[in-house]
């Protein structure tokens, strides 16, 4: 009963924080009832949602393209801006990633962070 208490708070929490807008203190549950991490984001809720939607629509059509091993790739967004870490196996893919990226709705620009490992 308990965690369920806990839980409901949490989740009332997290609701009454996405109305908010400027700075603002957001606290994440951990798993089960590992405690909690704080994060401190300046995005009003409104851009987080946004970068939210931004990430998750790179990630997909990354994800859909056969010439891309997406789970080698992170994908980050910041106020419109995408971020992509981590390995591709040469430059073409590595300009597929970008490109791709750039023709999601909503991108301002890409920032590649990959590395190219070359076999």
């Amino acid at each position: 009963m308990k965690m369920k208490k806990q839980w409901i708070i949490n989740i009332a929490l997290i609701t009454l924080l996405s109305f908010s807008t400027g700075c603002f203190w957001l606290a994440v549950g951990g798993a089960g009832a590992a405690g909690y991490a704080i994060a401190k984001d300046e995005r009003t809720a409104g851009t987080i949602a946004k970068d939210a939607g931004i990430t998750a629509s790179v990630k997909s059509k990354l994800i859909r393209d056969k010439q891309i091993k997406a789970l080698d790739i992170d994908v980050d967004t910041h106020s419109g801006i995408v971020t992509l870490n981590g390995h591709v196996p040469d430059e073409a893919t590595q300009e597929r990633a970008i490109k791709i990226a750039k023709g999601v709705e909503g991108v301002q620009s890409v920032e590649s962070r990959l590395e190219i490992l070359e076999e």
